[in-house]
């Protein structure tokens, strides 16, 4: 895919720094959404995670509400909602209203990763009727049905309808990292986003599988593809790789994102290193020119035409000159 037609959006997990505070990062997380929307990025997605050291959203759905009051134009989303921990209709009537509130700017995107621990995952169908799994691409065909109004007559539940009902409805997204994951998003007709930051290696092939297998729907007609992808820009190539050992070293000490002196001088194992190693060389990390070509590559390499980029740093100006340096180099339309 060429770099120059290439739509660039944001994945944002609302790093926590080591020292600092969930607060801290949350509103952080509303401010690099403001730079980014001038920036010219196209939209911009929260993750959910639970009792997390180091992320601090454990609650996109509200954090949504809140961005997109601050910010115009750019699409506000969910990368995503977990939705095996909740019941559909709540969902469909959380995304309606914020549909509602913002006409033509609301994603919801959904995954079944627990987002947490087991235990955790316990902790929140505490006292509830735990959904396995496999119901999964139950609940998003009953969560379609209660925003759209589409509960066929033998359901349980037809007639139900998620308020408030409006004229548009939000882009409904189904995120993974696994072929399965690329299956039911083409088996049910949706958009489908590959979590390549996390399992770079299936990428093509996932995709692959979701357009062979798409079934054209009243939700999109065609196949619409895209991938969040780690990535951290600087004015050197040597800067951003070293700015990147932040990110990589949180995974390790589970104390919030450290600054790059602490991660610098971490003591690793073997395996922690042959894994940053690995990690760093799949990842977009380099001066401008060299993130574009990556970028351009991993889209080519995917034929898809938009990228959602996670950037985590300690220095929260570090993570905004990063997604100010690729919009320059991109030429995207700032505002």
């Amino acid at each position: 895919m060429k770099e120059n037609i290439l739509k660039l959006s944001i994945l944002d997990q609302s790093p926590i720094r080591e020292g600092g505070t969930a607060t801290d990062a949350i509103f952080e997380t509303i401010e690099l959404a403001k730079n980014t929307e001038s920036f010219g990025y196209h939209r911009y997605w929260l993750a959910e995670h639970h009792d997390s050291t180091g992320l601090a959203c454990a609650a996109p759905e509200i954090l949504i509400s809140q961005i997109a009051a601050n910010t115009q134009h750019i699409r506000v989303g969910s990368g995503g909602i977990m939705l095996t921990h909740y019941s559909a209709l709540k969902i469909a009537e959380v995304f309606r209203m914020l549909e509602t509130l913002n006409p033509g700017r609301i994603d919801l995107g959904l995954g079944r990763a627990p987002g947490s621990s087991q235990h955790v995952a316990n902790a929140l169908a505490s006292g509830l009727e735990t959904i396995p799994l496999d119901d999964y691409p139950n609940q998003i065909k009953d969560l379609l049905g209660y925003m759209n109004g589409t509960l066929t007559e033998t359901h349980p539940f037809h007639g139900i309808r998620a308020q408030p009902i409006g004229e548009t409805s939000p882009q409904v997204w189904i995120l993974g990292s696994s072929l399965e994951s690329a299956k039911i998003a083409a088996e049910c007709g949706l958009a489908f986003c590959y979590a390549h930051f996390i399992n770079p290696v299936l990428g093509k092939q996932a995709i692959q599988v979701y357009r062979d297998n798409f079934n054209s729907s009243k939700y999109y007609k065609e196949p619409i593809a895209t991938a969040g992808i780690s990535t951290l820009c600087a004015p050197s190539t040597e800067e951003a790789m070293q700015l990147s050992w932040s990110r990589y070293c949180m995974r390790f000490r589970k104390l919030g994102v450290p600054s790059v002196e602490t991660a610098l001088n971490y003591d690793y194992h073997p395996a922690e290193l042959e894994y940053i190693s690995y990690s760093q060389k799949r990842a977009a990390i380099g001066d401008p020119k060299t993130v574009q070509k990556r970028l351009g590559k991993i889209a080519d390499d995917l034929n898809i035409d938009e990228l959602l980029l996670l950037t985590i740093t300690y220095d929260f100006k570090k993570r905004i000159q990063s997604y100010d340096l690729i919009s320059q180099q991109f030429n995207l339309d700032r505002i």
